[in-house]
């Protein structure tokens, strides 16, 4: 007879993106074969887009266990809920070196196996005010310029017909 495998399903968004400077909650959701164990573990890494070697991010194991040190440090907190299947993070303060990929891994003994979950952040830049400042400038101008144009037509037409009517007055006081 075969036995079904021991495993953890582990769920991730693919990609995020962000804007650099704001909070983002990486939400990571896990599903067990076992129900939850009170020595179930979480671990959380990241991987820079340079491909450079795993850094620790956040561990939770009974309690979260924020990074000691690394870029991370005092900027992750835990945000999840092991009862509702949830080992989500928050990471503050987003920078664009913060680009890379984030795994959640979560380990539910007696199951140790299982799928990993990855999501790729990007980090964009805010609009600058000066482009904004540049479009809003550009929009008013067209739409001036419109009005303008307008208008200019409506007052030539309107002093064209005002010339053409007085012109017809005088012929008709000559005769």
């Amino acid at each position: 007879a075969l036995w079904p495998a021991a495993a953890v399903e582990v769920y991730t968004a693919k990609e995020v993106n962000a804007v650099n400077g704001t909070n983002l909650r990486l939400k990571c959701t896990f599903s067990s074969t076992s129900p939850i164990s009170p020595n179930l573990a979480v671990t959380w890494n990241f991987q820079p887009e340079d491909q450079s070697s795993h850094e620790p991010v956040f561990r939770y194991l009974k309690e979260p266990y924020e990074p000691p040190a690394g870029r991370f440090k005092e900027r992750v907190t835990w945000d999840g809920n092991i009862e509702r299947q949830d080992a989500s993070i928050v990471i503050w303060n987003l920078q664009p070196t913060d680009n890379g990929t984030f795994t959640c891994q979560v380990n539910n003994p007696p199951d140790f196996y299982g799928t990993i979950g990855e999501v790729r952040l990007r980090v964009v830049q805010k609009v600058q005010l000066s482009e904004i400042h540049f479009l809003a400038v550009a929009i008013g101008s067209a739409c001036v310029l419109m009005v303008v144009v307008v208008t200019a037509v409506i007052v030539c037409r309107h002093r064209r017909k005002k010339a053409e009517e007085k012109g017809i007055e005088v012929a008709d006081t000559e005769l």
